[in-house]
């Protein structure tokens, strides 16, 4: 699906001009909304194939006409003061030159399918911009890192799961390595230019010119310290096209710099220990909690242990006696012990999804975040999920859903969010940072009026084919969707402080579609339904 998204993007840009695609920061695709640009992709497809018919038409009027003349200039030019002595012949030249050929131009000027042409620049307003075409690309890198996919696997489609097999052309694979290399990201464009390569290599017919792939590769090795192999790309680039320019000053600067490391190498032996040192402390800094989350993400995180796995049980829930649940009480299972992270079992209906859905789909907008320095609401490169807020007065069944999660978790819902509807999102901390005498924002709230987050409700509304699970990189649990079912735990201690082990992130969607929507609570109005206790340390 991540490779149709791509291909979708790539080929409705292509039509307007390109440039090649996690996050774009005014413009982001959600799939909910890209099913409506593959139903908007067929419109058109059914509109071409009327215009195609048309000018086939056309043609064959057009091409009547040319055979007609070309026995005619054919006469007339092996004696054409013969032909034009005869006066019929004359006139009709003229009459051809001012009058007929005008009216052929208009011919082949003329659109002989209104529907297509109209229909494209109504529907052009409506396709993914450079934004969207470069978040896509990015996307896709994002999944090959999270979940450990080399490039070969990802480019043929081989993805589990899938219904609907997809593979990457190496034109596709030169654009991914392209978006790679304007950020600068030198290790993906290498990893999907030698993809292009390797596919050109083995026979595949393509648009995609090895000279242009062999110029990017070759740079990228070279960034990344790897001048051997950057002279030797350079040059098989010249062996192909030996008046290259920009190749030919390359190979120059290169063995200009190989002679210089030949000399630092037999004066000393130190910067190569140096350089080790060096290497080892990158490799000891590289962010842990980004390699445990994608850990996390791919099912390899920290395994409970037998002895804590006994302390999780599954029981029948009354929402501690709540008169609606006594005689028909829900299922709950254990998912963590520490923090406490539960789960209740087919507590939204397929009905009730499909209605959150409904009234989400049209305000679907970018998630905010909290900008500490400007106290604004803004965009976040590492938040992509595009979300909206639906409220309980708006519809009976989101305000049976709000009285459900009041019911169930004992705590008031009146200081709580609005429902929250969105795909997947980044790294957070549901509990805001430390309290302060300040008025403080975050999503448009108040803490000062509403306090912290004490509690996230989090419902899953879509089983996902792989991926997209949400993990806790504190303590390694990994939390996978199973669509009608919800999990609960606390972001603050009893004592009101933030308990950090709730930090967690959503994995990306590697197959399939991800939808979630979330309730967060706050401290007040729960002072008698969750009092602290006298310890400071609880």
């Amino acid at each position: 699906l991540s490779l149709y998204l791509l291909y979708i993007m790539k080929n409705a840009f292509n039509s307007r001009g390109f440039v090649f695609l996690l996050v774009s920061p005014n413009s982001f695709f959600f799939l909910g909304h890209m099913t409506d640009l593959i139903n908007t992709e067929k419109d058109l497809v059914v509109s071409l194939k009327d215009y195609i018919k048309a000018e086939e038409s056309k043609l064959e009027q057009i091409k009547k006409w040319a055979e007609k003349l070309d026995q005619l200039t054919a006469t007339a030019t092996k004696d054409p003061e013969g032909f034009l002595g005869h006066p019929v012949n004359a006139f009709k030249l003229m009459k051809r030159l001012n009058t007929e050929w005008g009216e052929l131009e208009s011919l082949v000027l003329k659109d002989m399918s209104d529907g297509f042409i109209s229909n494209m620049t109504i529907q052009r307003q409506f396709f993914p911009n450079d934004e969207d075409q470069t978040g896509a690309a990015k996307a896709l890198l994002r999944l090959q890192d999270t979940y450990n996919l080399d490039t070969d696997t990802l480019s043929r489609g081989n993805l589990p799961g899938v219904k609907h097999k997809s593979f990457l052309t190496a034109e596709d694979c030169f654009e991914l390595g392209k978006i790679a290399y304007t950020e600068a990201d030198y290790y993906h464009t290498e990893l999907w230019m030698e993809q292009a390569l390797k596919q050109l290599d083995e026979g595949e017919v393509s648009s995609a010119d090895k000279v242009y792939i062999l110029d990017y590769l070759s740079y990228a090795v070279y960034q990344q310290g790897d001048l051997g192999k950057a002279m030797a790309l350079t040059r098989r680039l010249l062996e192909l096209d030996p008046e290259h320019q920009r190749a030919n000053g390359n190979m120059k600067y290169f063995e200009y710099i190989m002679a210089k490391e030949k000399e630092a190498n037999k004066s000393s032996t130190d910067s190569e220990e140096q350089q080790e040192k060096e290497t080892e402390v990158k490799k000891k800094d590289y962010l842990p909690e980004r390699r445990k989350y994608e850990m996390l993400c791919r099912g390899e995180g920290l395994k409970m242990t037998p002895r804590r796995q006994k302390r999780l049980f599954c029981r029948y829930y009354d929402g501690n006696r709540n008169p609606r649940y006594i005689l028909g009480p829900v299922k709950q299972e254990d998912e963590w012990d520490k923090p406490r992270i539960v789960r209740f079992l087919d507590i939204i209906s397929d009905e009730e999804i499909e209605t959150v859905k409904e009234l989400a789909k049209p305000r679907l907008s970018r998630a905010t975040v909290h900008d500490p320095e400007t106290g604004k609401l803004t965009t976040a490169h590492y938040r992509v999920s595009k979300s909206a807020w639906l409220s309980g007065y708006e519809s009976p069944v989101v305000s049976r859903i709000n009285t459900r999660i009041q019911d169930l978790t004992g705590l008031d819902v009146s200081t709580a969010e609005e429902l929250q509807v969105s795909g997947s999102v980044a790294l957070l901390l549901d509990a805001s940072h430390q309290f302060s005498t300040s008025p403080r924002w975050v999503d448009g709230l108040c803490l000062l009026t509403w306090g912290n987050r004490i509690a996230t409700w989090l419902f899953y509304m879509s089983d996902v084919s792989a991926g997209g699970a949400t993990v806790f990189p504190e303590v390694g649990a990994s939390v996978w969707p199973r669509k009608g079912t919800a999990v609960f735990w606390y972001n603050l201690f009893p004592s009101g402080e933030g308990d950090y082990s709730t930090r967690h992130a959503a994995c990306p969607v590697l197959v399939g579609n991800k939808w979630v929507s979330n309730k967060w609570l706050h401290e007040r109005g729960q002072e008698f339904r969750r009092p602290c206790t006298l310890s400071e340390l609880e």
